[in-house]
């Protein structure tokens, strides 16, 4: 099981303003409920990314292959510390620089009778370490060109998360050696 499935998660309303917290696994449940939720892709120093594939014992989306980390804030967390906190969690990285790239991005998914409703701001920072892997959260991971990600992205077939998907194009147009 997801080493955090238990935690709570925050609930928005439409406007995206807190309105309260909910236990995980319900936020996740039939038609969900909008929450806080957070992505990041991790650059090296030359501009490639580090592409994750979720650990199949992930709750949502195991096994999945996807950007490099995702996560919630935990109610009271700042959502840029808790982006350095799952880096730290998952992946053993230290951030050299975190931007907020997508301030606004929200999206809706379902895989393994699970939903995802989520107000997901996307985040891009510098790592220039390889990662240590939590292997509860993330089976394997890998450095891509970002050219290549991008490719992967506009393929409707790609195995990469549908949020992953989504993201990618947006974010293609800015250039991951100026983050």
């Amino acid at each position: 099981m997801d080493s955090r499935w238990n935690d709570p998660v925050i609930v928005l309303n439409e406007a995206n303003e807190p309105i309260g917290t909910c236990p995980k696994p319900d936020a996740h449940q039939g038609a969900g409920i909008r929450h806080l939720a957070f992505s990041c892709y991790a650059f090296d120093p030359d501009g490639r990314l580090l592409v994750t594939r979720r650990a199949p014992t992930k709750e949502t989306f195991p096994g999945v292959i996807t950007n490099t980390c995702c996560g919630h804030p935990l109610p009271g967390e700042n959502l840029a510390d808790a982006v350095e906190r799952r880096l730290r969690e998952e992946l053993g990285l230290n951030v050299t620089g975190l931007h907020l790239a997508l301030p606004d991005f929200d999206y809706v998914a379902r895989s393994n009778g699970y939903v995802e409703k989520e107000f997901c701001p996307v985040f891009v920072c510098q790592v220039n370490s390889d990662p240590v892997l939590n292997l509860a959260e993330v089976e394997e991971a890998w450095w891509m060109p970002w050219d290549d990600v991008v490719a992967l992205a506009r393929v409707e077939s790609s195995p990469l998360s549908p949020w992953a998907r989504l993201q990618v194009p947006l974010l293609a147009g800015m250039s991951p050696t100026a983050w």
